[in-house]
């Protein structure tokens, strides 16, 4: 597995992401993940919308909760040509559970847990959890990155403001 070369920390212990690290400037890779109805979602099917990819190890800590309410309370702000989508390692089932006790209605939740798909693709990917790892990529309408945030620390929140702004900037 090729190694991202971002450092990270996770608890204030060191981790490997492995995967293609993202940068700003690049054609965003296509990728697969799955809904809770077990359902295949692509990127490509956000072709003409303003993505912002929210990245959380799991939505049953504090941390994932938080940021998942954050993003869901800033879509409910934004223009409809900006989606948000929030993806981690958690089973489908639990995502759906956690949105549907939570409130979680603005932004769409999908797992990577099935093929690590958009965790290797992007760099987010834990090596030694199997988890995704914190943080946020924002994507033009045509799917150019303009923005990724790996957090260095997992157990800190991503900057909200940085990413929405330029989300903002792109309509």
């Amino acid at each position: 597995m090729e190694k991202n070369s971002t450092k990270v920390t996770f608890g204030g212990n060191p981790i490997t992401l492995v995967g293609t690290e993202a940068k700003v400037g690049q054609v965003a890779q296509d990728f697969t993940v799955i809904n809770s109805a077990l359902k295949p979602v692509k990127l490509s099917d956000y072709v003409g919308k303003v993505k912002i990819i929210s990245v959380f190890p799991s939505v049953d800590t504090s941390v994932c909760s938080a940021q998942n309410h954050r993003f869901n309370k800033e879509a409910s702000m934004l223009d409809n040509k900006i989606q948000i989508i929030g993806i981690s390692n958690d089973l489908p089932f639990a995502l759906g559970r956690y949105c549907g006790a939570e409130g979680i209605d603005r932004i769409i939740t999908l797992s990577d847990h099935k093929d690590l798909d958009f965790g290797m693709k992007y760099g987010f990917l834990i090596q030694e959890l199997r988890l995704l790892s914190r943080g946020v990529v924002v994507m033009d309408a045509k799917n150019i990155i303009r923005y990724v945030e790996y957090v260095s620390e997992v157990t800190h929140e991503p900057n909200y403001e940085a990413a929405i702004k330029i989300a903002k900037e792109l309509v």
